[in-house]
C-alpha cells in the first residue's frame, strides 16, 4: 500500500506540473530572437545596400588596399602581446590571494569601462612624459601607435576570458602533479596549459575581434593618415568625412566579412581540437 501510495506521488509530481512552460519558452525566445534577428537584418541591409561595383571600386583602391594589410597586421599583433600578457595575468589573479588583489582586478577592468576615446588621450598624455617621451617619435601617429592602441583595451578583454578559463580548471590537478615532483612552473605547463587551450584560443579571438573593430583610441593616439596609420575603422570615418556612404558600407562589409571569417574558424578549430 505504502509503495502504492510513493509510486502515485512520483507520478503526480512528473507528470502534473503548474501550468505549461510553453508561455515561459516563447517568451525568451522571442527577446533571445528579436536581437538575433535584428542583427541579421543590419548586415542583410549593408548587402543590399551597396552593389558590386562599390565593393569592387573598395577593393581595387590602393588606399583600402591599404589599411586591410595593415589591420590585419595590427591585430594580430597586437593580439599576441594580449595573450603573452592576458595568460599569466590571468593564472595569477585565478589562482592566488595576495595583498591588492581587489585593487588590480579593478585597474585591469578601466580599459573595458571607459569611454575608448579617454584611453587614446591618456595614451597622448603618457607619452609627453620621461620615460615615454623618449619614443614618442617612433610610436605616436605611427604605426606602433595603431597596435598599442588596440592592445590597451584587447589585453583587458583577454585577461577576462582567461581569468574565466583558468577558474574552470580544477586546482587539484596541479596539487597532484605537485605531489609527483613537479614544481608550480612545471605543473603550469605540463597540467594547467593544456586544459587551457579553448580559453586561450577564445581569449585571442576576442582580442582579435576587438583589436579589428577599434577606433577612439586609434584615432586619437594614431591618427587617420592615408597610407600610413588607416585601418578599417579609420578608413570608415574617413569615408564617412567625403559624405561616400557606399564606401563606408563597403568597408564596414569588409570587416563584417574578416571578423566572422576568424570567429568561424577559431570555432571550428576549437571544435576540431576537443575530439578525442
Amino acid at each position: 500500500m505504502s509503495a502504492t501510495r510513493d509510486g502515485d506521488a512520483r507520478l503526480g509530481t512528473d507528470t502534473f506540473r503548474p501550468g505549461s512552460d510553453a508561455p515561459f519558452l516563447i517568451g525568451i525566445a522571442i527577446l533571445g530572437g528579436s536581437y538575433a534577428v535584428i542583427i541579421v537584418a543590419m548586415i542583410a541591409a549593408d548587402f543590399a545596400y551597396v552593389d558590386s561595383e562599390s565593393m569592387l571600386a573598395a577593393l581595387r583602391s590602393p588606399e583600402i588596399q591599404y589599411s586591410i594589410v595593415l589591420s590585419l597586421l595590427s591585430c594580430t599583433l597586437s593580439t599576441l602581446f594580449s595573450l603573452w600578457v592576458a595568460v599569466p595575468l590571468g593564472y595569477l589573479t585565478s589562482r592566488f590571494d595576495f595583498p591588492g588583489k581587489r585593487f588590480l582586478d579593478a585597474v585591469l577592468d578601466i580599459p573595458i569601462v571607459l569611454p575608448p576615446l579617454v584611453i587614446g588621450i591618456s595614451l597622448l598624455a603618457l607619452f609627453n612624459f620621461a620615460p615615454f617621451a623618449w619614443t614618442s617619435e617612433w610610436v605616436v601617429f605611427e604605426i606602433p601607435g595603431v597596435i598599442l592602441a588596440q592592445f590597451m583595451v584587447a589585453c583587458a578583454f583577454a585577461t577576462r576570458a582567461m581569468r574565466i578559463s583558468f577558474d574552470q580548471i580544477p586546482k587539484r590537478y596541479e596539487k597532484v602533479a605537485l605531489t609527483l615532483g613537479c614544481n608550480r612552473g612545471k605543473a603550469f605547463w605540463l597540467v594547467v596549459m593544456p586544459q587551457a587551450r579553448r580559453g586561450i584560443l577564445a581569449a585571442g579571438t576576442l582580442a582579435w575581434a576587438r583589436s579589428l573593430g577599434e577606433f577612439g583610441p586609434i584615432l586619437v593616439f594614431a591618427g587617420s593618415t592615408r597610407m600610413r596609420t588607416e585601418v578599417l575603422p579609420t578608413s570608415v570615418y574617413l569615408e564617412m568625412q567625403a559624405g561616400n556612404l557606399k564606401g563606408m558600407i563597403a568597408i564596414s562589409l569588409i570587416m563584417i566579412v574578416a571578423a566572422a571569417a576568424v570567429l568561424v574558424t577559431s570555432r571550428l578549430f576549437g571544435m576540431k581540437r576537443m575530439e578525442p
